[in-house]
């Protein structure tokens, strides 16, 4: 498409996510569809966003020619069989995460795009939150000191799936922000975690890391937990910043001293206040990733979260997985293209 021309896409999926899309899409003034397979909820929708088309096949979806891109909303176990029929037909893809839940396929999808100069695009979501990207600037600006640990939670009270477990359908998020925050690969991880609500779907899980430069790090996930917590904390060797999510605002990324001493040949641990370290709190995240997603549609520059990055984050949910059903054993996570 020419630099100059505005995308229009679609929204594939309207439910508890995707109604979102439609939303920042419609503000953004680049909504020319909807489509889900339930007509009822395309039609409630509709009414109240005005899409240019509300598609009753999916077919009709990925054969218009007017869109230039879709974005791919629906369970997680459709993801790869939808996004890939857009690839071949010709659509830029923005896919809700995780890009894929076998490895083999997400990689077919990585390939794909790469070779037929296609869009795709994974929505890891905190890499567009103004806060992370603040957070991401004082690790790479060297604020903090060398990187020691970083350890991330995402608890709530649902929303509880059948399809995948709590790993798959919280951790892409962290382990995505932990990938980029330390620029490499973990070398090994071991899971563990508990199913309480239906057999072999695990409900809450922890997760740690070892990575080559002695970077370690752990998620702990959780859809039974009786309040909602997000909350990412780097340890550095001279200061520390937590990023909290469901803080006041103005309090959402503080920046902590790291002070210890030996006074009597003990250590001691002084406990200083949080600083607060201001950013964007005005602009809403997936509109940051709708709008950079347009732009790479617009420009064709490579997504910050491309299939090459869903691919990174899918080795390790892959390797932490095969840790879970081994009750903790530790995996090595191999190169992540084998």
């Amino acid at each position: 498409m020419a630099k100059d021309t505005s995308p229009i896409v679609a929204i594939i999926g309207t439910g508890y996510w995707g109604i979102n899309h439609v939303r920042v899409f419609f503000e953004l003034q680049a909504l020319g569809g909807i489509f889900d397979s339930d007509a009822t909820r395309s039609c409630e929708v509709n009414a109240r966003f005005h899409a240019k088309k509300s598609y009753e096949k999916l077919e009709s979806v990925l054969s218009d020619s007017a869109l230039h891109g879709l974005v791919i909303s629906t369970p997680a176990v459709t993801h790869f069989e939808i996004s890939m029929r857009a690839l071949e037909m010709g659509k830029d893809v923005l896919v809700e995460k995780p890009l894929a839940l076998r490895f083999g396929e997400a990689q077919q999808m990585a390939d794909f795009a790469k070779s037929s100069g296609r869009i795709l695009m994974v929505g890891h979501l905190l890499q567009y939150h103004p806060g992370m990207v603040k957070l991401r600037e004082l690790v790479a600006g060297g604020d903090l000191g060398t990187v020691e640990y970083i350890y991330s939670n995402r608890l709530n009270l649902g929303k509880i799936r059948t399809e995948e477990n709590a790993l798959w359908s919280f951790a892409p998020h962290d382990i995505s922000v932990m990938l980029w925050l330390t620029g490499a690969m973990p070398i090994q991880v071991n899971a563990v975690g508990g199913s309480y609500l239906q057999p072999n779907v695990a409900d809450t899980t922890i997760s740690t890391f070892v990575f080559d430069n002695g970077v370690r790090g752990h998620i702990y996930v959780s859809w039974l937990h009786p309040f909602k917590e997000q909350r990412l904390v780097v340890v550095g060797s001279k200061k520390m910043a937590v990023f909290d999510d469901r803080a006041p605002k103005g309090r959402k990324l503080l920046l902590y001293d790291k002070k210890v001493s030996m006074v009597n040949g003990n250590f001691v641990a002084e406990k200083p206040e949080g600083i607060p370290v201001p950013f964007d709190e005005e602009t809403e995240p997936l509109r940051a990733e709708c709008e950079h997603f347009l732009e790479c549609v617009r420009t064709r520059q490579k997504p910050r979260t491309d299939g090459e990055e869903g691919l990174r984050v899918l080795k390790v949910l892959q390797s932490c997985q095969r840790s879970l059903q081994m009750n903790g054993q530790p995996v090595q996570v191999l190169e992540y293209r084998n």
